[in-house]
């Protein structure tokens, strides 16, 4: 009989990705969503409203894994306070229900994995690589990420197996922060954001979703793990990367950081700030990077 892995935020960019390699795989896949949706081979579909702490509890029931993706983007919108509220109100009671479910019915999984990002090491600007035995830093970012991860520790205290996967910047086709970058750099209007020396620590959705299914495959892992590639990526270089794959050299002079925190405010941090994150630790599972270089992931993307 195929595992059933259950999916939250499957709809989204990530989730669109790791269903099909789930498929590919030969396991059948649940997704949580907000809407009604029409069921499809092996592909079904559930109702949850995290506000409300509605859900379906038959999703859960059913599934022998869950992966937990879904929160709100921390990239998409002024960080008022009310926003700041709802990014982590959406990781915290969206993990809620779920153990709610969990504690309630007894019901025993294979694994709960849940997304997390390097943010948790914070927005900070230096030559050191962090490692998943890094505390979290205290700022927004950090507080987010720790906020979320605790919240999976209720889970774990179920006796149920769980793994985070802290997640850099994600590179795939037409998605993701590049789908905002493509149309400038396409027109050769590109350009490095502030200093240009804050590290982006990147991965290759696809890379990213080999990890999600190795956490699945793999019962030995357990934990925090870095998903992004250890190198000496930063902005600047990242920037004149994607230009030299669009046929030129970048011509203008970087944003200013004073125009992005006007626009951006607080939350210019994201682009203003960078980390190094090391990957020894999800490399020693016996995973292998299929994208280790820029500019091939890149030129995949596009």
């Amino acid at each position: 009989m195929k595992k059933n892995v259950l999916i939250s935020g499957g709809s989204g960019f990530i989730g669109t990705h790791l269903t099909a390699l789930l498929l590919s795989k030969g396991y059948t896949v649940s997704i949580l969503s907000r809407s009604e949706k029409q069921n499809k081979a092996d592909v079904f579909y559930y109702k949850w409203d995290v506000a409300t702490q509605f859900i379906e509890e038959e999703a859960v029931l059913k599934a022998d894994y869950i992966i937990h993706l879904a929160g709100e983007n921390i990239g998409e919108k002024r960080w008022t306070a009310k926003r700041k509220a709802a990014i982590i109100d959406s990781r915290e009671k969206s993990s809620q229900l779920l153990y709610m479910v969990l504690k309630k019915h007894y019901k025993k999984l294979d694994a709960f994995i849940s997304a997390s990002a390097v943010g948790i090491y914070g927005a900070v600007n230096g030559e050191e690589i962090c490692t998943e035995n890094d505390a979290p830093a205290n700022d927004f970012l950090g507080y987010v990420c720790q906020k979320w991860e605790d919240s999976i520790d209720f889970i774990e205290n179920l006796n149920i197996r769980t793994v985070k996967i802290r997640t850099g910047l994600v590179l795939g086709k037409n998605e993701g922060f590049l789908k905002k970058l493509i149309p400038l750099f396409k027109y050769r209007l590109g350009s490095a954001i502030g200093s240009g020396k804050q590290y982006m620590p990147w991965i290759h959705v696809e890379d990213l979703c080999t990890i999600y299914l190795q956490a699945i495959q793999n019962a030995e892992m357990s934990g925090p793990y870095n998903a992004a590639v250890t190198d000496n990526t930063n902005n600047t270089i990242f920037s004149k990367t994607l230009a030299r794959i669009f046929g030129y050299s970048i011509w203008l002079p970087n944003v200013p950081a004073i125009v992005l925190k006007m626009v951006l405010g607080e939350m210019s941090i994201i682009v203003l700030t960078g980390r190094r994150v090391s990957s020894e630790k999800i490399l020693q599972t016996g995973f292998n990077f299929k994208f280790k270089n820029l500019e091939q992931a890149l030129k995949d993307c596009l």
